[in-house]
């Protein structure tokens, strides 16, 4: 029989929700118990986690699963969810590092925090207090994410051979984190390092490793799940990074009401992406003038954005980004084409690559 994919996706994102829902409420139940004063900061975090968001990495980690020959499972279903965890974690800190004012059309986490400071008039530094929130309840997510993937109720023999992957899954998101931060500070922008950087921060947590992650909580067979790893690697890099790639230019180019962020933050920021590294690499002394005076000034204007728009199109580095989009999104999906890939499972990982890439700008 063959599964409708947006249908089979569409209940698997209800049932994510659902067991957040659940987990969160019982979380923010035992934090009331250690204090009421708890219960703020678990409310944040339960409306930053279930007001909004995609559940790619669920998502991509049970269609690793399925493809791989697992039976549809609530405890998987569970297991998978607790990557949202991750990923908040992963954002928390983000902003905060970034400086980020927005997430997802409302106030990044230590800016929510810095408001609370205020409203509540409560003494010392507002921006100190939203920022140390903000660490602590991204450690937190991290904490629940293992709490919520150990108590899944998979078995235990699936719960060892998953968690080298999810191991080495969060030590490459950390490890892209830093090369992310320590490429800002460089004097100079290289699209080789920021490539290694979109692969690591973002590409391979997003899609490669949860797929691996699925691949290994369905699989017994040693010599199976290494052939399965292996498609899903040659799937999940290419789309992983070719969805690192559409989120720099929603970066610059991206509709807030799409985004969740002002038009052009990622200029604000002075973000160090792929996008920017071609950028430089065909601008012209005039053109780069103009760069310099806009790109990372926390005040930019949209009359500084479009500038800086206005450039990245004239020296095509827009178009040679929509173009690698293409080609690596193309690379992806010929992995699907092995004889391992059944029909189900190759119209569950086609409709997610469509879904990674085809975010509207």
């Amino acid at each position: 029989m063959i599964i409708d994919p947006q249908s089979t996706l569409a209940d698997i994102r209800m049932r994510v929700h659902g067991d957040l829902t659940h987990f969160l409420a019982a979380q923010t139940r035992y934090l009331g118990e250690i204090g009421t004063e708890l219960i703020p900061a678990a409310e944040a975090m339960s409306s930053f986690l279930l007001d909004s968001g995609k559940r790619l990495r669920p998502l991509f980690a049970y269609a690793g699963y399925i493809a791989s020959g697992g039976a549809d499972d609530d405890a998987v279903v569970k297991a998978v969810a607790s990557l949202e965890l991750l990923q908040a974690c992963a954002l928390i800190h983000d902003d905060l590092m970034d400086g980020s004012d927005t997430r997802r059309g409302k106030p990044s986490m230590h800016r929510h925090f810095e408001s609370v400071h205020h409203n509540e008039e409560l003494s010392g530094s507002a921006q100190g207090y939203g920022e140390s929130a903000a660490i602590l309840l991204g450690d937190l997510a991290l904490v629940w994410s293992d709490q919520m993937f150990h108590s899944s109720g998979i078995s235990q023999s699936a719960l060892l051979r998953s968690l080298t992957v999810h191991d080495e899954m969060r030590v490459e998101l950390m490890a892209g984190q830093f090369l992310d931060i320590h490429e800002q500070a460089l004097a100079t922008q290289s699209v080789a390092r920021s490539l290694k950087i979109a692969r690591y921060k973002s590409g391979k947590y997003t899609i490669e490793r949860p797929l691996h992650f699925g691949a290994a909580i369905a699989s017994e067979d040693s010599h199976h799940r290494a052939i399965m790893t292996e498609i899903f690697s040659e799937f999940g890099l290419p789309l992983g990074e070719a969805f690192q790639l559409r989120d720099d230019l929603l970066g610059v180019f991206g509709d807030p009401a799409t985004t969740g962020k002002p038009a052009g933050d990622d200029l604000r920021e002075g973000k160090r992406t792929v996008l920017m590294a071609m950028t430089h690499d065909r601008a012209n002394e005039h053109q780069e003038a103009v760069i310099a005076t806009h790109f990372g000034d926390a005040d930019l204007d949209m009359a500084g954005v479009e500038a800086i728009r206005t450039i990245i199109a004239d020296t095509g580095a827009q178009a040679h980004v929509e173009a690698l989009i293409e080609k690596l999104t193309m690379t992806a999906l010929d992995a699907l084409t092995r004889d391992e890939i059944d029909a189900n499972a190759h119209a569950l990982l086609s409709e997610l690559a469509t879904i990674a890439i085809r975010r509207s700008i």
